[in-house]
């Protein structure tokens, strides 16, 4: 299945899935697994599916959805235009056909101006944690009204482990590989603008703590909310709308 995966993804995405494979390969695996539990969701429904995803950056995990099923229909959301318009390029196949559309609003309108109990599932990879807390908090009641009863939302991304010491020791092995992989491929550039960017994921006012953010889903009304598998500081987040 890897090899797949690894073949299907680097020959539409190309630069862009090779190098988060050799920095981060565990985000990869990531949107791998949103894929898979929607192949694995979707096998339990007689039906297409309507599908919004949250984040859909560059087409790396649209991809990952797209190749679960052939009967979905999905709304990818990103507002940053430079990301999306490499989506649409990557992707312009399912676009083609009537399979992917675009919204380049930010995922808080994305979902206030989707219909309530519209949705099968919403799916993401790294997105929710980028938000700060009272943001993501929005996002996921939205989230829940526009599930339809029986819906599931996915989600891949980086869930801070509740130990501190546990998770700094391994966001510490996690920069000491971008600065493995960048400075032998001369990306220097690249190298700090991840760098910056960890900082703010794991600053106070947006970092995603594993038992804080799952109590959210709980009390914004999904059940079963369930983390399996962890990777490091990754992990996946499956919760269904009874």
């Amino acid at each position: 299945m890897t090899e797949k995966y690894d073949a299907l993804f680097s020959g539409v995405i190309g630069q862009d899935y090779e190098m988060l494979n050799l920095i981060c390969p565990s985000a990869v695996k990531m949107s791998h697994l949103v894929g898979e539990t929607l192949k694995n969701y979707h096998a339990t429904q007689a039906k297409s599916l309507t599908i919004v995803e949250l984040g859909g950056g560059t087409g790396i995990t649209t991809l990952a959805l797209l190749n679960a099923s052939d009967n979905t229909k999905i709304l990818s959301v990103d507002n940053e235009p430079v990301m999306q318009e490499q989506a649409k390029k990557h992707l312009n196949t399912w676009f083609a056909m009537g399979r992917l559309t675009f919204s380049s609003d930010d995922a808080l309108t994305a979902l206030q101006n989707t219909p309530t109990a519209s949705v099968d599932v919403v799916a993401s990879a790294y997105t929710l944690h980028n938000f700060p807390h009272s943001y993501r908090e929005e996002v996921v009641q939205e989230i829940f009204r526009v599930l339809k009863s029986g819906g599931q939302f996915i989600n891949g991304d980086r869930y801070a482990l509740d130990d501190i010491s546990q998770h700094t020791r391994l966001t510490q092995n996690e920069i000491a590989d971008y600065f493995r992989v960048l400075i032998a491929e001369q990306k220097l550039d690249l190298l700090e603008h991840w760098i910056i960017h960890l900082f703010n994921d794991e600053s106070e006012n947006y970092i995603m703590r594993e038992t804080l953010a799952l109590n959210q889903l709980r009390h914004a009304g999904f059940s079963n909310v369930n983390i399996a598998p962890r990777i490091g500081v990754n992990a996946l987040v499956t919760a269904n709308k009874i």
